[in-house]
Order: structure tokens, then C-alpha cells, then sequence
């Protein structure tokens, strides 16, 4: 942000006008006592030179890697002009739009994002993003509870939903009695089959979540799995990566009537990979739930003169009504990440985010086909996927995955620790980023790891 610091002249004139000696004595109300004095456990200043230096020696320590990993953090190319936009002064500095009056450039912006996810997602209603994908998904879960007429406490979660999903939604939801009841995944195709839900029909549940993509990076039964959480009274919650969504039909018309909740994570869209975060949760939903929905909502409309403007609406938060009747006190809006989201869809366009998620597809499907060429590699699921896919491997995974760290190559996401029955297998995700020659240095590094370890001899021990 541009900075201009006052002149000497300009504080003096200051100074003068309200009567004070020295800047000084406008805290002359703080105890000397207080006053730390100088900053003794500070270093001299550097120059320019020398500041700069220490930055690219800092940052070369993090090193250049290949990154084929994704397991709910994605690789992007985001335009430069996203984050450009994002650090001007008002959208860098902008939190919470408590006064319409003052906040409009704010509020419609938000409008805009919200306005985007109902496209995106098929749904009626966004509200004004969220921590993360996984507490949005406790959320909805917490929706789905109050909404449930019969008062069920239990919700249905495959074992293919994440797993970091499903541990922060335990966390929050268990003491409050609500119980994440697991539904195993077919071993041969990876999915969730309707077969696999039989034994809990019939059963009070207030709902079901289902993944798409899920977390092996396979295609859900949608269809059949949101008419038979509606057939059994229970409501549809989906869990989405929003790229996909350029590709695969919206959750709004799943099935016969639609799911009924829809969130995730925002980080595809436009957050870069910082360390593990921060990103954002999205939330839609159906009108019909809109008043059991969380966080913030803002409203077009018009002012006494018929001029439009925007506000907030339906703000269930505690911080707007009595804490007894809130949604929820633990949502937030995340509006530097939504902002880059908002920027980033409007710069890219839906052909753009189209043309991404189709060349992600393509690059993890050659990547996959590269892979299990190498003797000792196969796929573990034969079913559609979207650009992850999951491979095994004849060796330890661990010494795999450290032998191409050290040729520069993250890769992939170790599933055994997660999945014990899948120690051997490798979540692998390529996206738009990765060009042929990228595929190719994986595959050539691999064969020749696992070559050389198949042709090492047996170690010999001296006792």
C-alpha cells in the first residue's frame, strides 16, 4: 500500500493546531515506568542491498520442487493480476461491513462472489465464505441437525470424504452429541455404492455427505446417492472441489431434487500454496434452508429514491442477534481470500476455469498412464476421476516418495496414513501446471528408483 509520511513541518503545524509540545507528550498518560526505551534486542538496520540479499537467500531455503501432491491443496496458475488488485489499500484493509452506508464497494463485491458460487454450485442461496473447507463442512452438519424434523443426531460420512474434513467436523459437532456415523468405499472401484448404505436404511439420519470428486480423486454416484439420502428423509449435503465444477454437473441438480447443502474449499480459486493456508470455505444452499445457514449473507436493494445498494441480510451470527438463537459463533468471513476468488473467476471466466479443470483432467490421466507403464506401478481404482488418481507401488511408499524428494519431485500424497489397506498406494495430482516434460521426469525418475532398489542386493549383516 503507498505510504506518505508527513513532513517535519507538516507535524509541527499539527502540533501547533491542538496545543501539544511534542508527539512525546500525547502519551504523557503512560507511566514512565512502562516505557520500554529503546529496542535493544534489535539489530542495526541493513541497506536496501543487503535487505534484499537476505530475502532470496531466506526464500532459496524453500527450495524449487515439482509438486505432484493435491489431498485438498491444488497447484494453480493464478493470474498476477488477482493478487495485484487484492493488495490495494480497500480491499487489503476491509473487514467487516457493518455500515452499509459506508461499506458499498465492500457489500457488492461479496454480492458478486455469492452470485458467482450459486452459478458455480446449482444452488439458491451463498453466504459470505467461511473458515476453510472442513469447518464448513461441521456447518452444514450442524444445519442439517437443526433442520432435521425427527431430531436425528446422526450423519452419514463416507470413507471417502476427507479425512482432515471429518476429524475437524467430529471435533466440533461430537460434544454437542451429533455422531459421524462411516460408510466404507467399494475397494475395486473407490466409490460409495448405494449397496453400502442398505444397512443403514430406515435409520434416523439427518443427512448425508457426499464427496465429488472424493478424496482418491474419484467420481461419486451422485445421482443415486442424492436420491437415496431424499428417499430416506435425510438431506444431501455435497463437498466439492469448485474447479471440477467447470466440468461435472452442479450439486443443485443431483438426483431428482438437488442437494441440498453445498461446501468446500475456495483455495483452487486463486490462493496460492503459502505454507498450508489461509483459505476459505464456500457455503450454498437451498432457500429453503437459507435461515439455518451460518455467517453473513448480503442483499441487493433499493434505497428510499429507488437508487440499488446492498447490506447485510439474515445475519444469524451472535455478534447481530441473542447468542441463544445464533447459527453459529464460529464462523467468519474470509474476505481477503474470497476477494482473490471473486477476482480471479471474473479474470478467468467460466470458459477459462472450463479450460483448467479439462487440462488438469488430461494431465492427470497421462501422468497415471506414464506411471503404471513403469513395471511395478498400477492403478487401484478403475473408475472416472478428475485430476487426482491413486497408484500402487511395489516398494515402501515412504523411501519412494524421500528418494524423488531428493531428485526435486514431490511425489504424491502417502495414503497409509490415512487408509491402512492403502500403505502401498500414492495419491498423485497434476493440474494445468505440469507440462509434458514435467510427466516425464516423474516417470523417468520413478523407473529408475524402483529399478535400482529391485537390482539392489540383500544387505549383509556381521553379528
Amino acid at each position: 500500500m503507498p505510504f506518505i509520511p508527513h513532513t517535519e513541518t507538516d507535524v509541527a503545524e499539527m502540533l501547533a493546531s491542538i496545543g501539544a509540545p511534542s508527539i512525546d507528550a500525547l502519551f504523557d498518560e503512560i507511566p514512565a515506568d512502562l516505557n520500554c526505551g529503546g529496542l535493544a534486542g534489535i539489530p542495526e538496520g541493513l541497506s536496501e542491498m543487503a535487505v534484499t540479499r537476505e530475502m532470496h537467500e531466506r526464500a532459496a531455503q524453500d527450495g524449487f520442487w515439482l509438486n505432484f501432491i493435491g489431498a485438498g491443496a491444488y497447484e494453480h496458475h493464478i493470474p498476477a493480476a488477482v493478487w495485484q488488485i487484492v493488495g490495494r489499500g480497500e480491499y487489503y484493509s476491509a473487514y467487516t461491513p457493518y455500515q452499509a452506508e459506508a461499506s458499498q464497494g465492500t457489500l457488492q463485491l461479496i454480492y458478486e462472489y455469492q452470485t458467482m458460487m450459486v452459478r458455480l454450485t446449482g444452488l439458491d442461496v451463498s453466504n459470505a465464505s467461511m473458515y476453510d473447507g472442513a469447518t464448513a463442512l461441521a456447518e452444514a452438519i450442524l444445519m442439517a441437525v437443526r433442520a432435521d424434523k425427527r431430531g436425528a443426531r446422526k450423519v452419514l460420512v463416507p470413507a471417502t470424504v476427507p479425512p482432515r474434513y471429518v476429524a475437524v467436523a467430529r471435533a466440533i459437532v461430537h460434544n454437542q452429541g451429533i455422531e459421524l456415523v462411516s460408510v466404507p468405499y467399494d475397494p475395486a472401484s473407490g466409490q460409495t455404492r448405494v449397496e453400502a448404505l442398505a444397512a443403514f436404511a430406515g435409520e434416523p439420519h439427518a443427512a448425508l455427505v457426499i464427496p465429488q470428486p472424493n478424496f482418491f480423486g474419484v467420481l461419486e454416484p451422485v445421482d443415486a446417492l442424492t436420491d437415496w439420502a431424499h428417499q430416506q428423509g435425510m438431506f444431501a449435503i455435497a463437498v466439492v472441489n469448485p474447479t471440477s465444477l467447470a466440468l461435472l454437473k452442479p450439486p443443485g441438480v443431483w438426483g431428482e431434487k438437488g442437494a441440498d447443502i453445498c461446501v468446500g474449499d475456495g483455495q483452487p480459486l486463486g490462493a496460492p500454496l503459502a505454507s498450508g493456508g489461509p483459505y476459505f470455505g464456500f457455503m450454498t444452499c437451498k432457500q429453503a434452508l437459507v435461515r439455518q445457514m451460518p455467517g453473513r449473507i448480503v442483499g441487493r436493494t433499493v434505497d428510499s429514491e429507488g437508487r440499488p445498494g446492498f447490506v447485510l441480510t439474515l445475519q444469524a451470527r451472535e455478534q447481530h442477534i441473542r447468542r441463544s438463537k445464533a447459527t453459529s459463533n464460529i464462523c467468519t468471513n474470509q474476505g481477503l481470500l474470497m476477494t482473490a476468488a471473486c477476482l480471479y473467476m471474473s479474470l478467468i471466466g467460466p470458459a477459462g476455469l472450463k479450460n483448467i479443470a479439462l487440462s488438469a483432467h488430461a494431465n492427470t490421466r497421462a501422468l497415471a498412464e506414464r506411471l503404471t507403464a513403469i513395471p511395478g506401478v498400477s492403478q487401484v481404482f478403475a473408475s472416472p476421476l478428475f485430476h487426482e488418481a491413486v497408484i500402487r507401488v511395489n516398494q515402501p511408499v515412504d523411501e519412494v516418495l524421500r528418494a524423488l524428494r531428493a531428485q526435486g519431485i514431490l511425489g504424491g500424497y502417502a495414503l497409509g496414513k490415512d487408509y491402512p489397506e492403502l500403505a502401498d498406494a500414492i495419491l498423485i495430482c497434476a493440474t494445468e501446471t505440469k507440462t509434458d516434460g514435467d510427466l516425464a521426469r516423474y516417470a523417468q525418475q520413478l523407473e529408475r528408483i524402483l529399478s535400482r532398489r529391485r537390482e539392489a542386493p540383500p544387505c549383509a549383516y556381521k553379528s
